[in-house]
C-alpha cells in the first residue's frame, strides 16, 4: 500500500481542514482585489482558494455541484482550471461515445 503524503496525513484533521477552508476563503476574497494589480494575480489565486476550499468542506462541494448542474458550460471552464481528473476522465467518455457513435452512423449510412 501506499504511503500518504504529509498534505493527506494533515488534512485528516478537523483544525488542519477547517485552517485549509480559512486560507481557501481568505484567496479568494483577497484575489479581485490583486486582480487590479499588474500580472496574473486574479488568475493564480482565484482557482488555488477554490480548490482549498472545495477539497476540505463538504458544503462548499454540494454549492459548486449546485452550480455545475446550473451552468453545464461554465463548470466545464472552472473544471480544467482546478485539473480535476473527474472531468478529464468525463471529456475522455464523452469524446469516445461522440467517436462511437459517429463510426455506428457511417455504418447505418452505409447499408
Amino acid at each position: 500500500m501506499a504511503k500518504r503524503s504529509l498534505y493527506q496525513r494533515l488534512r485528516s484533521t478537523a483544525q488542519v481542514r477547517l485552517a485549509l477552508f480559512a486560507v481557501g476563503v481568505l484567496l479568494i476574497i483577497v484575489s479581485p482585489i490583486v486582480g487590479v494589480l499588474p500580472g496574473p494575480g486574479f488568475i493564480i489565486l482565484f482557482p488555488i482558494g477554490l480548490m482549498l476550499c472545495l477539497q476540505n468542506s463538504a458544503w462548499a462541494k454540494r454549492i459548486y455541484v449546485r452550480f455545475k448542474r446550473r451552468h453545464p458550460r461554465y463548470a466545464g471552464w472552472t473544471d480544467r482550471v482546478m485539473r480535476r481528473t473527474s472531468a478529464a476522465r468525463r471529456r475522455e467518455r464523452e469524446a469516445l461515445a461522440a467517436a462511437e457513435g459517429e463510426t455506428l452512423e457511417n455504418r447505418r449510412d452505409d447499408n
